[in-house]
């Protein structure tokens, strides 16, 4: 059946010299790049809101829901990438597009990386494929959009991991695309990788007994004992601390890292995924800034493109990580424990996983 049949219950045989139809498709578009390219083909605009609205996310957790609930509500890769890509929807749209307008339309939704809600129920790819219908079922063709640069990483994301013993499969999807990317603010990260860098020293101090460490000092890094959240004070004050905790939090030394390159501190570096990173090298590269109370002027963050490149990278090693541990196997590299960091400092920084706004101790790093 045709999509015009499908959506209007028309058939060809019903009717040979009915006119044509022209009452317009009400369509929700859900778009994940940060700026809406303009709507070049006629229609009707209905509403348009993003992030700024409180509502919509609530309103994205309703689509997520009513696809999980098509069909058996069996959780498959469709509808687990879908539910990924609600959660980066940054624009939704309502319009109303006449049946001969739809070509307009799908190249519109491409652009704008859009999935789309239709007044039948389903939920469709830019090119109007069907990733679930009403009843939950899906065109075995049907895919969801990716941004051209976010795919063209993945291929090289993929070469560069040519040569471990373990390789991630290639039904993974790409990460984000840089028309898709936000990242949090300067000033925002900066405290951020000064509360890991206080809150790894301490756990090295408490773990260790080593000295006093100046980076787990207020008066030394007074920004990082600021920022740091009720979860990370209860731990220090030993509220619920389990054996092994302090060493475990010592690794944040790397999450710090991850967010600090990304600003284009010297000291830091993600070059590889196997040695640890030179503490004392990323304290001289910060210490000024973390001494003087307050951030400054001046942070800029790395080329979006470089920032992108990490993430794809870190997820996908982190997959490897996962599934040597599922298997019981030794791996050389990557050193599990630094690709877990800058896991979670990578989605921390991009919001990539997880919904706009997710809090440091809340983020997920699924694989």
């Amino acid at each position: 059946m045709s999509l015009l049949k499908r959506l209007f219950g028309t058939a060809a045989s019903d009717a040979p010299a009915a006119e044509p139809v022209t009452d317009p498709l009400r369509i929700n578009v859900y778009a994940t790049v940060r700026t809406l390219p303009p709507i070049d083909f006629r229609h009707e605009l209905l509403g348009w809101r993003d992030l700024s609205d409180p509502d919509l996310p609530d309103h994205l957790r309703g689509l997520t829901g009513y696809v999980m609930s098509r069909g058996d509500g069996e959780m498959t890769a469709l509808r687990y990438h879908v539910w990924r890509h609600a959660q980066r929807v940054r624009n939704h749209v309502s319009l109303d597009v006449l049946p001969e307008d739809l070509d307009g339309l799908q190249r519109w939704a491409r652009t704008a990386n859009g999935i789309l809600f239709l007044p039948d129920g389903s939920v469709r790819a830019p090119d109007l494929a069907i990733l679930f219908d009403a009843e939950g079922a899906s065109d075995p063709t049907a895919a969801l959009p990716y941004q051209p640069d976010a795919i063209a990483r993945r291929q090289r994301t993929l070469q560069l991991l040519e040569g471990l013993e373990l390789q991630p499969p290639t039904s993974i999807p790409p990460a984000i695309g840089e028309a898709e990317l936000e990242l949090r603010s300067p000033d925002e990260v900066l405290r951020r990788a000064l509360a890991l860098l206080y809150i790894a020293a301490r756990g090295q101090m408490q773990g260790t007994e080593v000295g006093p460490i100046p980076l787990g000092r207020r008066d030394e890094n007074p920004i990082g004992f600021a920022a740091l959240t009720e979860r990370e004070r209860a731990l220090l004050d030993g509220a619920g601390a389990e054996e092994g905790a302090f060493a475990a939090i010592s690794w944040r030394y790397e999450a710090a890292n991850a967010l600090l390159w990304a600003l284009g501190f010297e000291g830091a570096s993600l070059a590889d995924s196997e040695s640890l990173i030179d503490v004392d090298a990323l304290w001289r590269s910060v210490a000024e800034v973390a001494r003087a109370g307050a951030p400054g002027a001046g942070l800029a963050f790395r080329p979006a493109a470089e920032i992108l490149d990490a993430l794809d990278r870190t997820w996908l090693e982190h997959w490897i990580v996962r599934q040597a541990h599922a298997k019981d196997l030794a791996i050389e590299r990557p050193n599990g424990d630094v690709v877990m960091e800058r896991h979670v400092a990578l989605n921390w920084l991009t919001s990539f996983q997880n919904e706009f706004g997710t809090s440091w101790d809340e983020i997920d790093t699924p694989t």
